[in-house]
């Protein structure tokens, strides 16, 4: 796949709620790209979205939006039990794609969505902001290199507060529309963090609870997950947890790091403390660099536009798409057969690469 032209990528967005307005952002601030249109089931929705950001055109479905042409990349925004159909669509039609996460409901169909994207050579960035910002990449480097020595403990929560009204929307709380509770449309984002940081996955051992929320899924999800190399971690995920943070800590040998914040994180949340007796010398090379960044959906969508201007590969925040979904879909298959998983198990586990419907220990009050 190779880009030449030297004009802006059209970029079109299908999907115009609250992640809108981020995208449209992001695709302001990035200089290889133009939003030139959108489309919404809710046509009105639309139109008054595009006003608000001067986007030039309005189709009445993605059908109109593909058949018109005149795009280069599509954004996809809309509700998760519609992903993989609609980015199949546009990438059989020669466009690249940018989709929000959860990027399908099972591990199937992100398949179908990657084999797409292959046979049309072109390519599928799925969002996973958090990955994004100079902080998360240092800290990558420190650990990939082995200046903190080897990584034993992590911790990783996801402890975030969504009100019955939350459930109550059509989609939601349903397997077959939102294909998995809080473990996937809610920790996905700090278990893709976190295995970002430390690589590949070795084992899961995962529960599913139901303790006050009205929905067919769980409202709070709990594991042990294993990374080659030998660290263990707890992930924890939960939809019922007023003082809402997301925080992920990691012990190694000689230095804990931990990151503290809710939706978004820059230095000030990150902190890198040394084991007793580190030389002084030592720790000043772990210090986060002096230009910042923070993360975000704008860093994020600058770096896959300028890859696809210069035909390189994505960038590395962008790639390995299916890492955390498979973490996720380990923790619905444990869940299910109450039993260790490990990534050869999952992939012999057809129930779960087709759907994460799994049965939920059911703690509510009567």
């Amino acid at each position: 796949m190779t880009e030449t032209a030297s004009a802006p990528l059209r970029a079109a967005l299908v999907g115009t709620g609250a992640i809108a307005d981020a995208h449209a952002a992001a695709l302001a601030a990035t200089p290889d790209a133009e939003l030139v249109a959108v489309t919404d089931r809710d046509p009105e929705h639309a139109r008054r979205f595009a006003d608000r950001w001067n986007i030039p055109r309005v189709d009445d479905s993605l059908a109109e939006l593909l058949e018109r042409g005149g795009i280069d990349v599509l954004h996809v925004l809309t509700p998760p039990g519609v992903h993989a159909e609609q980015a199949i669509a546009a990438l059989d039609a020669g466009l690249h794609v940018v989709c929000e996460k959860p990027a399908a409901l099972s591990l199937d169909e992100l398949d179908a969505m990657t084999d797409a994207a292959a046979r049309s050579d072109r390519r599928l960035a799925v969002v996973f902001q958090q990955r994004t910002g100079t902080a998360p990449a240092h800290v990558r480097d420190l650990l990939h290199s082995g200046a903190l020595g080897r990584p034993l403990v992590a911790m990783c929560n996801t402890l975030w507060y969504r009100d019955p009204a939350y459930f109550a929307v059509p989609w939601r709380g349903k397997w077959a529309t939102e294909g998995g509770g809080p473990t996937l449309g809610l920790g996905i984002h700090q278990i893709d963090l976190l295995a970002w940081l430390l690589g590949d996955w070795t084992s899961v051992h995962g529960q599913l609870w139901r303790l006050d929320r009205e929905t067919q899924m769980e409202d709070v999800s709990t594991a042990v997950v294993t990374f080659a190399g030998g660290v263990v971690a707890s992930v924890v995920t939960s939809a019922l947890s007023p003082r809402q943070t997301s925080s992920i800590r990691i012990d190694t040998e000689l230095a804990t790091i931990t990151v503290d914040h809710l939706y978004g994180h820059a230095h000030e949340h990150w902190r890198i403390t040394p084991a007793p007796d580190v030389p002084a010398e030592v720790q000043a090379a772990w210090a986060l660099p002096e230009v910042e960044e923070g993360s975000g959906h704008d860093p994020l969508v600058r770096d896959i536009y300028a890859a696809l201007r210069s035909g390189e590969p994505l960038p590395p925040t962008a790639t390995e798409v299916a890492r955390s979904f498979e973490i996720v879909t380990a923790i619905y298959s444990s869940s299910a057969i109450g039993q260790v998983v490990t990534p050869e198990t999952l992939r012999a586990d057809a129930a779960h690469r087709r759907s994460l419907e799994s049965p939920v220990a059911d703690l509510r009050r009567a």
